[in-house]
């Protein structure tokens, strides 16, 4: 199959980039925001959990933002997309929002990335979310496979999981210990030039 038919969906935190509210957590010295995906599968419930500790510290949309323009993405992770682009397309999809993603794509050469959307009061207050689609992820992938698309799927987290199972070829990257001991079967890798090499050998095959 021609290699244009391909198209590489890719995880944000902890595969492009470090993880968003780890960063906050430590810059604002609040312990309980550095749970993220890898630690809670149910990503609705992890959002209420954040957005009410947010509440309680009087926290809002600037603060996280201050963080994030501190954020630099992995290193080597430009020069991945970059690399990939050359021969196949690619889309970030992420379980983030518009309004903190903005900064990362701008860093990393502003590639294409399909999120969801922070609801946010005059204040600056995050009161509440809105997620594109139902399991986002899954449902992007399916829909792109729907319009004559292989997809090749790469994440961290229990939330890429249902991409990467759905995909044709599908790899774990950075992820924990346990994940990818609950998931033996799938190709799990350290480095970009590991995943490079994984993703061309099916796109050029």
């Amino acid at each position: 199959m021609n290699n244009d038919m391909h198209i590489v969906c890719l995880d944000m935190e902890g595969v492009l980039v470090p993880e968003i509210w780890i960063a906050f957590s430590e810059a604002s010295g609040i312990p309980e925001l550095k749970k993220t995906t890898r630690d809670e599968p149910d990503y609705d419930k992890l959002m209420r959990y954040r957005l009410n500790i947010l509440k309680e510290h009087g926290l809002g949309l600037k603060e996280i933002q201050d963080v994030i323009a501190t954020i630099d993405p992995m290193e080597g992770a430009k020069e991945f997309l970059d690399e990939l682009r050359t021969f196949t397309q690619a889309i970030i999809l992420s379980d983030t929002f518009t309004q903190f993603a903005s900064p990362l794509m701008k860093k990393l050469g502003w590639p294409t990335i399909f999120c969801n959307t922070l609801e946010v009061a005059d204040s600056g207050e995050i009161t509440g979310f809105r997620m594109r689609v139902e399991q986002s992820k899954y449902s992007t992938v399916k829909a792109l496979q729907s319009i004559g698309f292989e997809t090749i799927a790469t994440g961290d987290s229990y939330n890429d999981l249902g991409m990467i199972r759905a995909s044709k070829a599908g790899f774990l990257f950075k992820s924990t210990e346990q994940i990818k001991q609950d998931n033996p079967d799938l190709p799990a890798f350290e480095t970009y030039d590991e995943l490079l090499d994984a993703i061309k050998k099916v796109v050029l095959a």
